[in-house]
């Protein structure tokens, strides 16, 4: 039970337990002091003999000579001593039980006033924690430029707020600068395939080239146009892992639409029958990410497929789906589709790819605040499941480049 508690449960108990335990202690102190107090306390001498009529040169702690009392004065003295004891014995007894019935009942009431005082106090103190908490959570939401930047005196919780921070500004450069490296690399790298491209085509435009020169030619561009789609991947995963700098409203439903349908013909080339279902579904983005996420996905359904299968686009707000058809997958092997390079050797036209779609599905889903999932199908196949918050202002719909089309 106790490893459930919060920490400002667990504060406001402990602060609470020590409060009882000092006005525990502090009741036991009052009550041995008073009862001392008591003890020591003699009986007034005096106002028992005045109640037997003895003048005040009689001692009364003493025994008083027979020769100075009678017989009934003697008694009626002892008598009245007696009596004076017993009162006090019980003047002393009821004082002790009502300081400890309205001790106790002071105590009980101080101290829930005590834990409630507890409680405030532990949630004071644990203000900054959940200030530094708080930041962790947006920053682990891709935004590294927050800072805490807690004010006050430089106590153990500034200095880690402060720690925070630091690291934080480390994190940032460190993305920032592998990020300007991972674009920076693929520009390079673009520049000499799109030279060895256009040198290629150079070569195969002479007049009555021979038929070995034509087939490495045509070889050599497919192995270029591959790493150039390789490159662009890495790219664009790099731009993906990154927070969106300007987001802009747009309409992920008629995107999935338009995009879906310009695949339709390639589906039914492959034998596939395309099934297509979109609403209104707004989304704050990056439309050229968000379209690269649904082509990879329509992509991926249409090439790592069987014969004759089928493939299902479902797009409501919030929620992308993408199943298909095509050979059994264990569950255990989902998880890494979505890491780079990494491809089921035992699906359809994974040679053809670069293992970098799912991946770059996740990143893309990611830097939306969304997240991306694949689940098996019983008879085999793939579900892809992407999740994004849906924004409270309504969405202004993408524009495409072709007229939007009917939807199956």
């Amino acid at each position: 039970m106790s490893d459930r508690w919060t920490v400002r449960l667990r504060l406001t108990a402990m602060y609470g337990a020590l409060f009882l335990l000092a006005g525990a202690a502090l009741l036991a102190i009052t009550y041995l002091l008073l009862a001392r107090a008591l003890a020591d306390q003699p009986i007034d001498g005096t106002a028992v003999r005045m109640s037997v009529g003895l003048s005040e040169g009689i001692e009364v702690r003493q025994a008083v000579p027979a020769y100075q009392l009678g017989p009934e004065e003697t008694t009626e003295l002892t008598s009245r001593w007696q009596l004076a004891a017993k009162l006090q014995d019980d003047f002393r007894a009821a004082t002790m039980s009502s300081l400890l019935k309205q001790g106790g009942l002071a105590l009980a009431g101080v101290g829930v006033a005590g834990v409630w005082l507890a409680w405030l106090a532990a949630g004071r103190t644990l203000r900054p924690l959940n200030e530094i908490t708080a930041t962790a959570r947006r920053v682990a939401g891709r935004n590294l430029h927050e800072r805490i930047g807690l004010t006050g005196p430089r106590d153990e919780l500034r200095k880690l707020a402060d720690t925070f921070d630091d690291m934080l500004g480390r994190l940032d450069a460190a993305f920032a600068a592998q990020r300007r490296f991972a674009a920076n690399a693929s520009h390079e790298l673009r520049t000499p395939l799109a030279i060895n491209r256009t040198l290629i085509e150079v070569a195969l435009s002479h007049p009555d080239p021979s038929d070995d020169v034509r087939r490495l030619g045509d070889t050599l561009l497919v192995i270029n146009a591959r790493h150039e789609r390789l490159i662009d991947g890495l790219l664009l995963l790099a731009r993906g892992d990154q927070e969106l700098t300007d987001p802009v409203p747009a309409d992920l439903g008629e995107m999935t639409a338009h995009l879906a349908e310009a695949a339709r013909d390639r589906a039914e080339a492959a034998g596939l029958h395309l099934t297509v279902t979109t609403e209104p579904s707004p989304v704050n983005g990056d439309p050229v990410l968000l379209e690269r996420l649904v082509q990879n996905l329509v992509d991926n359904a249409i090439a790592y497929n069987t014969a004759a299968g089928d493939i299902a686009v479902t797009c409501t707000p919030g929620r992308l789906t993408v199943t298909n058809s095509g050979p059994v997958i264990a569950e255990y092997e989902v998880p890494r589709l979505f890491e780079p390079f990494q491809r089921l050797t035992d699906r359809v036209g994974s040679a053809d790819g670069t293992g970098l779609g799912l991946s770059i599905v996740a990143a893309v889903a990611r830097a939306h605040g969304g997240t991306a999932t694949a689940a098996p199908g019983p008879a085999g196949g793939l579900t892809v499941t992407v999740d994004w918050p849906v924004p409270a202002v309504p969405a202004r719909p993408h524009e495409h480049r072709a007229g939007r089309p009917a939807l199956s």
